[in-house]
């Protein structure tokens, strides 16, 4: 394993080696689920940038070290404490580069393959379903638990569930339920299931085939030979059949609607309207705003466009660092939104961020 030439600085919290004609980029911040932090966005955003013009190297992998998982995200607690020191400018900062970084990923030259192992969140997602080659294990999991944090869920990945069917996407981003392989393949988040045994070894072939004259072809190939069937996709069965409740135009009908069914017996959508009613009403709103927008276009670029424009006002918002601070600093799951009610949300200014 030998450490490339070129310019981008390395940070102990993600590790960049040459292994063949591969440039592996190693997520290594076990202790927080490797969530990523503005060092670890900007190294990976400069070495890709230097990768893209070295000859040597053919193809990216990525990869996250431990256990627990590839990546939980953005390192959330961190914004916010950038935010409560009066240092917006840093916070928005972090996700203007990790948003340059979710496009030079989906728009690479070269094939990105990323081994999603474990949890896979927010920007895990962001960083892994836009490579060309996405490959899960049984045991990883999915989510983008935003609408908790009063956020929303951004790193592009609208651009990916706006070719998915309407209610599994929805009620995926309301709810912010957290979802297996199967029903991550269904949603577009990944491409295939490989047995966790057989991942160390599909992973050295994959560094083989990134020396073939087809490499493509040769990592399709190789990709082919190790899939394993990925089950039933539980999730997107259950939104299928809610698809009359995930139809209306406003967060307020989608609720109404689960909740009549709810009234009527349903287990599942009684339990997906009461996550959605835990969470943050203007996150809600804006969920469902840039979701129904970016079906509407399916560009990439756009949707990222709007994401940079929401973030910048979203966590300005007393309810990003509220929400922040009730999952992830004191823990108590006990949030005070404001507004607190979705008819109080302001749409008009929703529509002005997003304009």
């Amino acid at each position: 394993m030998t450490q490339p030439s070129g310019a981008a600085s390395e940070t102990s919290e993600v590790l960049f080696a040459r292994e063949g004609a591969v440039g592996v980029i190693t997520l290594n911040r076990p202790e927080a689920i490797n969530a990523l932090s503005l060092a670890m966005v900007e190294a990976i955003l400069a070495r890709l940038q230097d990768w893209a013009e070295d000859d040597a190297v053919r193809a990216i992998l990525i990869e996250g070290r431990g256990e627990k998982g590839f990546c939980a995200g953005g390192d959330v607690r961190a914004v916010r404490e950038t935010l409560l020191a009066g240092r917006t400018d840093l916070a928005i900062r972090f996700f203007a580069a990790e948003y340059d970084m979710n496009r030079l990923i989906a728009t690479y030259d070269k094939p990105v393959i990323a081994l999603q192992t474990g949890v896979v969140m927010g920007g895990g997602i962001g960083l892994s379903s836009h490579a060309r080659y996405r490959i899960a294990t049984p045991g990883a999991r999915f989510a983008m638990p935003e609408a908790a944090l009063g956020f929303f869920c951004d790193v592009g990945v609208n651009a990916l569930l706006a070719r998915s069917a309407r209610a599994p996407a929805l009620a995926f981003m309301l709810s912010g339920s957290t979802i297996e392989t199967s029903d991550a393949i269904v949603l577009g988040l990944t491409d295939l299931c490989v047995p966790q045994t057989a991942l160390a070894g599909l992973r050295q072939r994959l560094i083989g085939a990134a020396e073939a004259d087809e490499i493509d072809t040769a990592i399709a190939t190789v990709l082919q030979s190790e899939t394993s069937v990925a089950g039933e996709a539980p999730f997107c069965a259950l939104a299928d059949q809610l698809s009359d409740c995930f139809a209306e135009n406003e967060v307020g009908g989608i609720i109404e609607m689960l909740d009549y069914a709810a009234e009527d017996g349903d287990v599942g959508a009684a339990s997906l309207v009461g996550q959605m009613k835990a969470h943050c009403p203007t996150s809600l709103a804006v969920i469902l705003a840039a979701h129904l927008a970016a079906r509407r276009s399916r560009s990439l670029a756009a949707v990222l466009d709007t994401d940079r424009r929401l973030a910048e006002a979203m966590i300005q918002r007393p309810d990003f660092s509220e929400g922040v601070r009730a999952v992830l600093v004191d823990k108590d799951r006990a949030p005070v939104w404001s507004p607190d009610r979705l008819h109080r949300v302001d749409r008009d200014e929703i529509a002005r961020w997003m304009a």
